[in-house]
This record gives structure tokens, C-alpha cells and sequence, in this order.
């Protein structure tokens, strides 16, 4: 992949700021550090010539919230690239998409159909949004212990269920890669004049090449918001959210997002958003193919191991895998997840995730870069002491079935009410006022607004007898939970 034939007409707003700084302008206005000139000596360092373009909204650089040229422009190329009609940045994450999507796909009181595992973020938007949630089951993957997704099957019943439901969430790919059938959703949702929305946060990189799930504006999605950062080049906390406009109205998509966006946006993120784009544009298809290419090898290293368990397409239960997403199953050596993450670690490789019995390596195309053989050498080199070291294989069973829950108030009216810490096993009968969910499976067991009952309290203390991890709880150690004062 050639950088050097991406052109600045193709960026508009990085050859705005480049030209901005070429003028030599003395900042009489915010931010504080005036380009740079008071910021600390060793933060000014690290950042260099970064520090002067982090600059304020500026009429030659355009407005995030109006867009009238360079980011229109852009904004404008990135929806085209990823096939929709219209396309917005999101500088807080794709969290604040999310909660965009959701407020503009529906009003208050309206019913949303989505799996139980879906990202905080959406209870954050069923939250302000005053959306009623419908949950629905994934399928699971009993050997690596992890949640697949839903079937079309089950939307389709769902949704003949409770016509009340205005739209459908789906987030797909998950977080190992697994790929929701959303063709075939999309098709219900349009039989059944429900909105589909798609949480893409994994997925931005999806659409350029075959070899990969096709995306979520391919398949017929209605909107989707995507983590431009994760997994293409945009900085961190940037993201996209796409819309098509015969379903949904743009106006109020670019009303919720001036609603939910900061009016100081930093320039440095977006012209990264700007640029992420221009790659794709220009090199979509290569950058796919060398994420892949990397991928394979990291596999083929992995899988040389005799005992370890890597995901594949065939363990998916007919659901297609992004398979730059490499999964590790450590169960037969007797390590967990989270031992396993450490010695890594120790080895000098960060990975993306770990659970009861995995490690997630996250391989996108900047692995092609000559690094990543240094990074396959220290990782074979933990794999063989681990292997040298390997324990008896882990025998408990880390995923239970939860016992349901009542749901007794809405997110929106608990997130409004005060709230107590109390002993877990005297929360009986209780109001929880926070998520409550253990990796794996990741489904949280309760959430705000659902009554805590004995059965429930029972299953908690045996998930935390495995030692899995407590997630969205204020105490991680689940001695106590939050519930209503009562």
C-alpha cells in the first residue's frame, strides 16, 4: 500500500488544516496552549507538530456541526465509500453513535428489539432516548463459551410476537468476529416495516473485499455506526455513523448529532476520520487483503500448537467470521484466558481481550508493516513456554443458564432514582440499579430496573466461585450490588 499516492484533494479537511498552518496565523482565541507555545515541555514533545494543529472551530476549517465545505465534502466521500446516503462523524466513540442512531430511528416509548449481550452504549440510548427494550437470546458456542448471534428465525418470531417493535439492533460482527445473517434480517425487518440499525462498531473495515462478512449498508441496514478507530486508521474515539434516507431523515440524524456532540470537536480527530476514509478509498481492498494475510499467519503460528482450540468459520453454527478476529482457546493446557493474556503480556504482546478460557489477538492491515514478524517471533516464544508449562485441562463448566428476570421499572425511570449499596446475598427481593453481567458469556443477569431474586443471588455466587470477571457492576468483586433505596 503505497501512502504516497493518496492525494490531499482527496482529504479536504487535512488540506485545510495543512493550508491553515501554513499561513502562520497567531491564535488570539482558544485553545489555552496557543498551538503548542504553552503547553508542557514533555507532553509538547510527544506530541510535536501536532500540538499546532490542535486548533479551535475556525471559519477557513469548517464547522462539525454545519457543514458547508471541507467536512461536508469529506463526510460526503465516506458515504459514498461505504455505500450509504449520508454519513456523520462521531468524536466521542461509537458510543455516541449509537446513541444517535437510536434517537433518530425512534421516539419516546417505542419499542427496540435487541440481543441481551448488546454494548452498554445502547442502554445508555435506551436511556436518554426513553426506548423500550425487548431482548432476545443469542446463540451460544458451548466450547470457547461465548455468544454467536441471533438468528434470523428468531427476529422473524419476535417481531410477529410484538408488532409494537419499531426497529431491530443487531451488533454484528461481534466482538470475536461472528457475523450476524443480515440479509436475511434485513429482509424481515422490510416485510414487517421495522427499522433494521446495526452496531458496527467491529465491522468498519467490512465491505472491500469478498473474503470478508459483507457489510451492514450491503445488506440492507437502515443505519449503522461503525468504530472507525478500532480496526482502520482513524485516532481513537473516532467513528461514523451511516444512515439511508428512505427510511430515516437526515435533518433529525444531524440534530440528535449536534445534540450529542461536543461544540469544540478537535480538529486533530477529525481530519484522522478524513484521512481513514481516503485510505479506504484508495486502498480498501488491499488494506483487507493485508489484514487477512496477517491474520492466516498468526493462525497458522497458533494453530502449530498441538491442543490449542482456534475459532473458526466451521465452529460458527452457520454464521459467517471475520477472520482477522483470532481466537485462542486455552482450556486444554489448563490456562485461562487471563493467565494466558499475562504471560503474554510478559512477553511484550498486548492482546485485545481475554475471558474465562480465551485470548482475542485483533489483526487489522497495519499488521503488513514489518513489525508484525517480531511480534509472531514473541509470540511463538510465550506459546512454547506455556506449552513447556501446560497444566491439567480446565474442567468447569463457565456458562450456566441464568435465571430470568422480572423487569419491574424502565432504564430511564432507575438511572433518574436514588441508589444504595447493599450485601448481595441480603438483595433479595430488591430493585437492581445497575448491570450486573460475568465474562463469559457476557449476557448481563440483571439489568436496572429488574428484580434481584434468591435464584438469581444463587447463580451469581457460583459464577463467581469460576472466577469470572464481573462486568458493569460499581463493585467488581460483587460483593455488593446496587439497588433502589427504597
Amino acid at each position: 500500500m503505497d501512502e504516497q499516492k493518496i492525494s490531499l484533494e482527496r482529504m479536504p479537511l487535512v488540506k485545510a488544516m495543512a493550508n491553515y498552518a501554513k499561513a502562520e496565523v497567531y491564535p488570539m482565541h482558544t485553545p489555552g496552549h496557543k498551538g503548542g507555545r504553552g503547553m508542557e515541555s514533555s507532553l509538547l514533545k510527544s506530541l510535536g507538530s501536532a500540538a499546532a494543529q490542535d486548533v479551535s472551530l475556525m471559519s477557513e476549517l469548517d464547522d462539525l456541526h454545519e457543514p458547508q465545505s471541507f467536512i461536508k465534502e469529506a463526510q460526503e466521500r465516506a458515504a459514498k465509500i461505504y455505500r450509504s446516503d449520508a454519513c456523520f462523524w462521531a468524536v466521542n466513540g461509537t458510543t455516541g453513535a449509537i446513541h444517535a442512531m437510536l434517537l433518530t430511528a425512534l421516539n419516546p416509548g417505542e419499542k427496540l428489539l435487541l440481543p441481551r449481550n448488546a454494548h452498554r452504549s445502547a442502554g445508555g440510548g435506551l436511556i436518554l432516548g426513553g426506548i423500550e427494550p425487548v431482548y432476545l437470546q443469542p446463540k451460544y458456542q458451548e466450547e470457547f463459551g461465548i455468544y454467536l448471534q441471533p438468528e434470523a428465525r428468531q427476529i422473524a418470531e419476535a417481531l410477529d410476537n410484538d408488532p409494537d417493535i419499531k426497529a431491530v439492533l443487531i451488533t454484528s460482527p461481534n466482538y470475536y468476529g461472528v457475523a450476524a445473517d443480515l440479509k436475511a434480517i434485513a429482509q424481515i425487518c422490510r416485510q414487517r416495516r421495522v427499522l433494521l440499525l446495526v452496531d458496527e462498531a467491529h465491522g468498519p473495515h467490512l465491505g472491500f473485499t469478498n473474503s470478508l462478512p459483507p457489510s451492514a449498508m450491503e445488506c440492507g441496514a437502515d443505519a449503522c455506526a461503525q468504530s472507525t478507530h478500532k480496526i482502520v486508521g482513524a485516532m481513537t474515539q473516532c467513528s461514523m455513523l451511516h444512515i439511508k434516507t428512505a427510511a430515516l431523515s437526515r435533518t433529525r440524524a444531524a440534530d440528535v448529532m449536534s445534540m450529542l456532540t461536543t461544540t469544540s470537536p478537535n480538529y486533530l480527530l477529525m481530519a484522522s476520520l478524513d484521512a481513514a476514509a481516503a485510505q479506504l478509498e484508495s486502498h480498501g481492498q488491499q488494506m483487507a487483503e493485508n489484514a487477512l494475510a496477517a491474520a492466516a499467519k498468526l493462525r497458522s503460528l497458533c494453530s502449530s500448537f498441538a491442543g490449542l482450540k482456534i475459532l473458526a468459520e466451521d465452529d460458527c453454527q452457520g454464521f459467517s467470521l471475520d477472520k482477522t478476529k483470532v481466537t485462542v482457546n486455552f482450556a486444554a493446557w489448563g490456562y485461562t484466558g487471563i493467565e494466558a493474556g499475562n504471560l503474554l503480556r510478559e512477553a511484550k504482546i498486548a492482546v485485545e481481550l481475554v475471558d474465562r478460557q480465551n485470548v482475542l489477538f485483533l489483526v487489522t492491515y497495519a499488521d503488513a508493516h514489518a513489525d508484525f514478524a517480531e511480534a509472531l517471533r514473541r509470540i511463538k516464544l510465550a506459546l512454547t513456554k506455556m506449552e513447556q508449562a501446560k497444566k491439567a485441562p480446565l474442567k468447569e463448566k463457565t456458562f450456566l443458564p441464568a435465571p430470568s428476570a422480572k423487569t419491574k421499572l424502565s432504564l430511564r425511570r432507575v438511572f433518574y432514582k436514588d441508589k444504595i449499596a447493599v450485601a448481595l446475598d441480603e438483595a433479595a427481593g430488591k430493585i437492581c440499579a445497575e448491570q450486573v453481567s460475568f465474562y463469559p458469556p457476557g449476557i448481563p443477569v440483571l439489568l436496572p430496573g429488574e428484580i434481584i431474586s434468591a435464584e438469581i443471588i444463587a447463580y451469581c455466587q457460583s459464577m463467581k466461585n469460576l472466577g469470572l470477571p464481573v462486568s458493569g457492576s460499581a463493585d467488581t468483586s460483587l460483593k455488593t450490588i446496587r439497588v433502589l433505596q427504597e
